[in-house]
């Protein structure tokens, strides 16, 4: 007559193994999330000691571009002008009901300053704002742009650029200082951070 065999409880773990297991799964994610956060904190870091800062007016340009925005852009494109540094100015992204006699009202400047201005009605953001400049540099064979904007936006202003223009033509970065707010540099770093992963991945 054969024996059946013994039943044998299967053995469960412990409460305390088990609180183990998901302290360790809990340790895992907080690294996987992490790694991200610390690399977006780094790269912040780094692009906020690395923005560009004037460019002497002793260097010359074909021409200069200024995006409209924040305080201090336009007034420095017109001294760029004046000084000699470039033969003509594009003022890109200008509301469409602006005219140059308005323009020079609210800067409160003699009219005849912008004689060697073209104002750019086409562009509403950044990526137009490289689309116009293209049209303009295009429409006087140009050679070299001086690009006048925020310190923050210049590096996603020069990646818009270098998508669209000629690879012969010349950017000198010229940027009026950024207001130091973190809050506005973080928005800045990550607009051009997803725009360049775009870039990469085959985005237009």
């Amino acid at each position: 007559m054969s024996r059946k065999p013994a039943y044998r409880p299967v053995a469960r773990p412990s409460s305390r193994t088990r609180g183990k297991r998901r302290s360790a799964v809990l340790i895992w994610a907080a690294r996987l999330v992490a790694i991200p956060v610390l690399a977006w904190m780094l790269g912040l870091f780094w692009f906020s000691l690395s923005m560009p800062g004037a460019a002497p007016l002793a260097m010359k340009s074909d021409g200069v571009v200024v995006l409209t925005g924040a305080n201090g852009r336009f007034q420095r494109g017109l001294k760029v002008l004046e000084s000699g540094a470039a033969d003509r100015m594009l003022i890109s992204g200008v509301d469409r009901n602006t005219s140059k006699r308005q323009l020079a009202a609210f800067h409160k400047i003699a009219l005849r300053r912008l004689k060697r201005a073209e104002l750019g009605y086409e562009a509403i953001d950044t990526r137009s704002n490289a689309e116009e400049t293209a049209r303009w540099v295009a429409k006087y064979e140009l050679k070299s742009i001086r690009l006048v904007t925020s310190a923050g936006h210049m590096r996603r202003a020069r990646l818009e650029l270098a998508r669209v223009l000629p690879a012969g033509v010349a950017v000198l970065p010229d940027a009026v200082p950024s207001e130091p707010k973190a809050p506005s540099l973080a928005f800045e770093y990550s607009k051009w951070l997803i725009r360049r992963g775009a870039l990469l991945a085959g985005a237009a």
